[in-house]
């Protein structure tokens, strides 16, 4: 299987190539729907019959690399385009390509009859071979290069429908378009990105390689953690993971990449992109295991992230922007796990993320669809008997990431908060705990404000359930929803938490190096675990009674708590606050000093106050060929008396 690893990169490339070139003169919407869904397709199969194989081998030839050709030779840099299978980058491929093998095939119903249909499936390749090179690369350089691919593909498929106006959610009303979104994504990301650039110089000032074998290797001979140096490195790239995975404080791109096409939004939420953040702390393990305070600092960003993102989904009407917090908020969850040191858990809820919110986003998708581009939930209701499939999967889902026994968000969400309580603190789980009951809320008020209760729509809509090749996606993901979490059942409900044990071998050399967790009865997790039910269905029920049979208490507490309602409105002013102290000043700088100033008075004025000095020189001396040869004979005495007068001086 090993001559087949860069297929699985090549396949989508090819698959973006003959969209990208030849898609509009196809003029088929099934044949660009095929070649782009069938190109990822095909790498999700080479992908599981390399992950086959890989079951059947012995654990130390679980791990190879695969060198495509030398890429860059600059004295003692040696980089090479090379992939690197293991038990790691094997479980991210298949998720990656699996779940984005169903939104390929859910995007060729939802974007029937666009005009760019061919430039859509292009543009959705192209994502997937970024992050497969992001996720499968064997050193820093190749994987930077994946990293800022996704960031070029998210630009272009956020702003696709360039010209349409959406709604910001309080800052720039009626103002902004989906471009601005695409070009607030790109450089907000562009911000994280100079820290891992930065860090790159760093990992090889440090460890003279970029290569992931060489790097980790020398790091994990390190027998003194706190080194000054591995802190920033580590600092450094947590910036960056910050930009891509939406964590405080870069992350007000990802509500508003809510402007792109529904499929898009699947795509970046739960396949590519936000995961990649995750992916690379989780892979940079052995360092963060040398970097305590670093460790500190993503387990506490992740929860305050966590939290203050499942505060804000609690009011929104929008129900891609009510999903887009949530990722945000399940996001944090993934770096507190990262943070405590528990790696596999992380990976474990990118895993189960992948499965729900993927088809917590189809679903939504499906109900935009259906009501004619219709987002805002108060404008629902009643769709469980128009939409029933629809319903269904979205009901599955929404029970699956509100941690709902034995769904798979029930066994990855506990195991983190588990993790965070006996390798962290009581207060990241009590924060974390909280979170948990907020999520539960806020989802099954989407959920009962979406498809329960009276329709609040108009006649002119006639919502109906989607085609097919729409809702059997939607099925695949949902029975992905209730099986995935089973591959992590925890030591203590009877399992062998089957991915911590096949994650082992890339994490062990990180565990070496971090504190044992705290010695905790088996009966203290049954009862942490029961807590975190309780919390998820104390939220369903709040949320089930207050939206469905008794809306006046929601009135009451809007009423009661204006200005708490207006904060998270309006995002704790985030935007705002961003917009009036970097964004309007560095435009003002723009223009008054580095343009009108700068530009225009120093650049501008050495240019053309060099072409007008030659212009008064040539002009002065314009005047001694005048052509008047009583002038030029004159010239000539003059000058003859001149050197006649220097010689004889001499």
């Amino acid at each position: 299987m090993t001559q087949l690893t860069p297929y699985i990169v090549l396949l989508p490339f090819i698959g973006f190539l003959i969209n990208g070139l030849f898609g509009k003169k196809i003029k088929s919407e099934t044949i660009s729907g095929i070649i782009g869904s069938g190109a990822v397709g095909l790498s999700f199969l080479i992908a599981l019959s390399i992950f086959l194989e890989m079951l059947k081998a012995p654990a130390e030839e679980r791990s190879y690399i695969v060198t495509i050709f030398q890429w860059i030779v600059a004295g003692s840099l040696n980089v090479s385009a090379a992939y690197q299978i293991d038990q790691l980058s094997i479980l991210m491929t298949l998720v990656v390509t699996g779940v984005g093998f169903l939104i390929h095939v859910y995007s060729i119903g939802y974007m029937h009859g666009d005009k760019g249909f061919w430039r859509f499936f292009a543009y959705l390749n192209l994502f997937i071979f970024m992050m497969l090179n992001l996720i499968l690369a064997n050193n820093f350089l190749l994987m930077f290069l994946g990293w800022e691919g996704v960031g070029l593909c998210s630009y272009l498929l956020i702003g696709f429908w360039h010209d349409r106006k959406f709604d910001t959610g309080g800052y720039k009303p009626g103002e902004a378009t989906t471009s601005d979104a695409a070009k607030k994504a790109f450089v907000v990301n562009r911000i994280g990105d100079f820290g891992f650039l930065i860090a790159m110089f760093m990992i090889f000032k440090l460890f003279g390689s970029l290569t992931f074998t060489d790097v980790f290797s020398r790091a994990s001979s390190m027998v003194v953690t706190g080194d000054t140096t591995i802190m920033w490195i580590t600092l450094l790239l947590f910036l960056g993971a910050t930009g891509k995975s939406a964590q405080i404080p870069l992350f007000v791109w990802l509500p508003d990449a809510m402007a792109g096409p529904t499929p898009v939004s699947a795509l970046i939420h739960a396949a590519t992109m936000v995961t990649a953040g995750v992916y690379m702390v989780a892979r940079c393990s052995v360092l963060y295991a040398l970097a305590p305070v670093s460790m500190e600092v993503v387990a506490v960003v992740g929860l305050a992230t966590a939290f203050f993102a499942a505060t804000m989904g609690l009011i929104q009407n929008d129900i891609k922007k009510v999903l887009a917090y949530s990722t945000i908020s399940q996001l944090g969850y993934m770096f507190l796990g990262l943070g405590v040191g528990s790696f596999a858990a992380g990976i474990f809820h990118v895993m189960t993320h992948a499965f729900f919110k993927a088809l917590l986003f189809l679903g939504a998708g499906a109900v935009i669809h259906a009501m004619h581009d219709e987002q805002d939930i108060q404008k629902m209701g009643g769709l469980k008997s128009k939409m029933p499939t629809t319903y269904k999967t979205f009901v599955v889902a929404a029970l699956a990431i509100a941690g709902i026994p034995f769904l798979s968000g029930f066994f990855s969400k506990d195991e983190i908060l588990w993790k965070a309580f006996s390798q962290g603190s009581i207060v990241f789980w009590i924060i974390g705990w909280i979170t948990a009951g907020l999520t539960a809320f806020y989802m099954f008020r989407l959920v009962t404000l979406t498809f329960e209760g009276k329709e609040r729509f108009g006649h002119d809509k006639h919502p109906h359930e989607s085609p097919k090749v729409m809702t059997v996606p939607l099925i695949v993901l949902a029975v992905l929803s209730i099986v995935g979490g089973f591959v992590g059942i925890p030591h203590s409900l009877g399992g062998g938490n089957a991915i911590e044990q096949w994650l082992e071998p890339i994490f062990e050399p990180a565990q070496s190096k971090l504190m044992q967790s705290h010695d905790v009865s088996i009966s203290v997790e049954y009862i942490l675990m029961a807590l975190s039910v309780i919390a998820g269905i104390a939220g369903i029920y709040l949320a089930r009674r207050w939206y469905l049979s008794k809306p006046e208490v929601v009135d009451r507490i809007s009423n009661s708590m204006k200005s708490l309602h207006k904060l998270l409105w309006n995002k704790y002013y985030i935007d705002e606050v961003y917009e009036y102290s970097i964004v309007k000043p560095l435009k003002i700088g723009s223009d008054k000093l580095l343009w009108k100033g700068f530009d225009i008075k120093v650049i501008d004025g050495i240019v053309n106050g060099s072409a007008k000095l030659i212009g008064l020189i040539s002009g002065s001396m314009r005047k001694l060929q005048g052509g008047f040869v009583q002038n030029y004979a004159f010239a000539f005495v003059v000058g003859i008396i001149v050197i006649l007068g220097i010689l004889i001086l001499k």
